[in-house]
């Protein structure tokens, strides 16, 4: 082994955005991220390049990989889901679900149309550019979720084309869930060709440990895949997500690759295998406490929502969800507290390192931030 040698200036510099971080992860609330982990028990396996190359269910010719804790990952969500007949990988994250999702639909149905509402999350957009798949933007409600009226309408209007459609659980800005049954609904009465996919990014480790929500099923839906991101609700110092799907339909795109020993059925080829430990490490201790974790999110999205009903800030809590619209405050708190914005309003997603406290921290801001504003303007 040769020594490490690192110079001053390299450890200034690090120790300088450590602190940086540090201090901004403390008014980190305006994303859906979980910043309350713990995976000090996995810092040995960063000396290693952990790299999970093609099918998870083969264990290829590189020896350096995490596949079984992959496999016994996405066992788990396929019995969260309902899926028997399964197959799924590790992704970067959402984007990457999505877009395989997408994949997935048109290799099914090559002359299939994307359907997603407005307030679907911009790699659903993206994907449509990268595939080349037509796309229809379909009207979204006030709340944020889809409008089924509109969605029949553009449906029926190309009824002897396949429909590739979008499904929201949980949309980017308000948190609104579609409803699978309704779409399924009218996808039955029109009777078309389609493939459902369904980004659940935050909601799909929501909804399933919510007792009043609608029910995430396989076996129950007709849907096709589903993209489920792990730094959002697990919680994770990288990015990663996993998709899942109906093992059947990953026929239409798998390759043989001699190269690795193995299929590759993903877009990467490569992947963490660090992810695939992270994720294992956080289901075995701590898929127990799931239920409490969200019930904890959802009671604390009400408080903030109260809070902000109290100071008339017009605040929006969708059933289901743990992300708090309002009306969007001064650029400066937006930039300190680290809020998403999107016109006039702006929203918190609740997570596990978001306390009744910080919120409270929050509103002080805001109120403080309204009387500096007000005394600015008396004074003009």
């Amino acid at each position: 082994m040769f020594p490490q040698l690192v110079d001053t200036n390299t450890s200034i510099s690090l120790k300088l955005l450590q602190q940086h971080i540090a201090e901004c992860a403390k008014l980190s609330i305006g994303y859906p991220v979980n910043l309350d982990f713990d995976y000090t028990l996995l810092l040995p396996f960063l000396q290693y390049n952990l790299n999970n190359v093609g099918d998870p269910f083969v264990e290829g010719n590189f020896a350096l990989h995490s596949k079984e804790f992959e496999r016994q990952s996405l066992n788990w969500f396929a019995q969260l889901y309902e899926l028997e007949e399964y197959w799924g990988y590790l992704t970067s994250g959402g984007t990457e679900g999505n877009l395989y999702g997408m994949f997935l639909g048109r290799e099914l149905y090559p002359d299939a149309v994307l359907y997603s509402s407005r307030d679907t999350h911009y790699s659903v957009a993206k994907a449509a550019r990268l595939l080349k798949i037509p796309h229809v933007v379909i009207c979204s409600q006030f709340n944020g979720e889809i409008n089924y009226e509109h969605l029949e309408y553009e449906l029926s209007q190309r009824k002897q084309q396949s429909a590739i459609i979008n499904i929201n659980l949980g949309t980017t800005m308000k948190g609104a869930v579609d409803n699978i049954e309704r779409i399924n609904d009218i996808i039955q009465r029109l009777r078309i060709r389609f493939y459902i996919h369904c980004d659940g990014a935050l909601g799909g480790m929501l909804l399933p440990f919510i007792q009043e929500a609608p029910k995430i099923s396989f076996r129950d839906y007709p849907i096709g895949s589903i993209s489920v991101s792990g730094h959002k609700f697990i919680g994770s110092p990288i990015t990663y997500g996993i998709v899942l799907t109906r093992q059947p339909y990953v026929k239409k795109i798998e390759t043989s690759v001699e190269y690795i020993g193995s299929k590759d059925m993903t877009i990467l080829g490569s992947r963490s295998g660090l992810a695939a430990l992270l994720l294992w490490y956080a289901i075995q201790t701590r898929n127990q406490q799931f239920h409490k974790e969200v019930a904890t999110c959802l009671q604390n999205a009400r408080y903030l929502r109260d809070r902000l009903l109290e100071i008339n800030y017009h605040p929006l809590l969708n059933d289901f969800s743990t992300t708090v619209v309002f009306d969007k405050p001064a650029i400066e708190l937006c930039r300190k507290w680290q809020l998403a914005t999107q016109g006039n309003i702006a929203h918190i997603v609740v997570m596990q390192h978001i306390s009744t406290q910080k919120i409270d921290q929050f509103i002080d801001n805001l109120l403080v931030n309204n009387q500096l504003s007000c005394f600015s303007t008396s004074c003009l």
